[in-house]
């Protein structure tokens, strides 16, 4: 139903900033709130941010507060995560993923409401 494909990572300096971009196929992606999730070698993937379908909320992980946006275009069926002044430890690999029930949005944190993913893409930052 809904297929997602994230570009944008790449090889970065400390303090230096990388957009991501994860463009969705599927008619019902505007009505799917969407995230943003980041996977280390060895770690447990872990929620980075995500946006309401209507673009009306947002939320971030302590982590990335105040360095990460996210945002979405529903005409152009894509949604962006800007990463400003990127440390090491945001090296992963960073995954987009579309919730599976429609026009919801509260239990944005968990990886199991997602049901559409990505193939993710690398972010690494060196020191």
């Amino acid at each position: 139903q809904v297929q997602l494909v994230e570009s944008g990572g790449g090889l970065v300096q400390a303090g230096g900033s990388l957009r991501l971009s994860c463009a969705a196929s599927g008619r019902t992606f505007s009505s799917r709130a969407a995230g943003w999730f980041r996977q280390a070698p060895g770690k447990e993937r872990e929620f980075v941010a995500a946006i309401s379908w209507n673009d009306d909320s947002s939320s971030y992980a302590d982590a990335v507060k105040g360095r990460f946006t996210i945002s979405r275009e529903n005409a152009k069926n894509t949604v962006y995560l800007e990463m400003n002044n990127l440390k090491p430890e945001d090296t992963a690999v960073y995954y987009c993923a579309a919730k599976s029930r429609r026009y919801s949005y509260s239990d944005y944190l968990a990886r199991t409401a997602y049901d559409y993913w990505g193939q993710g893409t690398q972010v690494t930052v060196s020191s």
